[in-house]
């Protein structure tokens, strides 16, 4: 059985110390085009004060290697990692974007998400009410005539479109992580296999349990053969788009080895950013995943992944 967690839920001391030098992969911070819980800052405080080794930024629609870098400066011994999403905001699938982000410092590249042709089809039917912050605003910009486009990576028979392998070199040359996004689950297979193809080390699966993605546990299991991590985000369990019981199914079915941890926290309406990670921990612990496989998830594989180790 897992354990109840309530928004205003603090973490026990046990999850706390568990997560101390874990990098937080995914989270949104402010200032952003949306409202946010806490900032670039607030968040390299609240690490400094628990013990995590850094995050990286993310956001929909800008680069924020700079912003990292500023924070960097102010806190040195966090290390706060800038990324990019190849959405339509910076041109799709814009190698040259990439080469820009990759020179001021970016860890991270997150194929098309907001604008991914998946997230556009699975997301339509969707009621205004249940819909994300940022479908919001999509909705709101193409209503105002300033934004329509989606960002194909693949054509009509599922091969991987030249663009997307130019930026897929440019992801192995700078020896940066890839994140697939948004994409669906055709598209994820494809994608994967024309990356390890143009030598891209380090691969991240987005929320495989997330709606959009809703990647079955055979699927799952495949990518993890191929070398990916596996990403398990807290914010998908807490809302209820998965269950915990489901989660943690995928993640003993495919090896905690495969899997890393993340909050894709930052909303107003979510629990504190810099409670994510132990209070995930909190879940597992209660679940019945050992310690060391914690540490695996939280730690170690997050570790990799924001350095380079392989």
């Amino acid at each position: 059985m897992t354990i109840s967690q309530e928004s205003g839920s603090e973490p026990s001391v046990r999850a706390r110390n568990l997560v101390r030098g874990a990098y937080d992969l995914h989270v949104h911070t402010g200032p952003d085009i949306m409202p946010r819980s806490i900032t670039d800052i607030e968040l390299a405080q609240q690490c400094k004060k628990w013990g995590q080794a850094g995050f990286v930024i993310k956001s929909h629609y800008t680069p924020t290697a700079e912003r990292a870098a500023l924070v960097r400066s102010l806190y040195p011994e966090v290390n706060v990692l800038g990324a990019i999403a190849l959405n339509d905001a910076v041109g799709g699938l814009n190698a040259l974007a990439i080469e820009i982000a990759a020179r001021e410092g970016a860890r991270l590249v997150w194929l098309p998400t907001v604008d991914s042709v998946n997230e556009a089809i699975k997301g339509a039917d969707v009621p205004l009410a249940k819909l994300p912050f940022w479908a919001k605003l999509q909705r709101d910009l193409k209503a105002q005539g300033v934004k329509s486009k989606t960002v194909p990576v693949v054509d009509a028979n599922n091969t991987v479109l030249p663009e997307t392998r130019a930026c897929l070199a440019s992801i192995a040359k700078h020896r940066l992580v890839l994140a697939t996004g948004h994409l669906g689950r055709d598209e994820i297979f494809a994608v994967v296999d024309a990356a390890l193809e143009e030598g891209v080390q380090q691969i991240i699966i987005t929320h495989p349990e997330f709606p959009t993605q809703d990647l079955s546990v055979e699927d799952q299991a495949a990518l993890a053969r191929r070398g990916v991590f596996l990403e398990r985000c807290f914010t998908t369990a807490h809302t209820g788009k998965v269950s915990w019981e489901q989660m943690f199914a995928n993640i003993r079915a495919t090896g905690p080895e495969h899997s890393f941890l993340a909050t894709d926290l930052g909303q107003p309406v979510n629990p504190p950013a810099e409670d994510g990670l132990a209070l995930m921990v909190d879940h597992l612990l209660a679940a019945g995943f050992s310690e060391a496989e914690v540490v695996t998830m939280a730690v170690t594989n997050t570790v990799r992944l924001a350095t380079g180790s392989v």
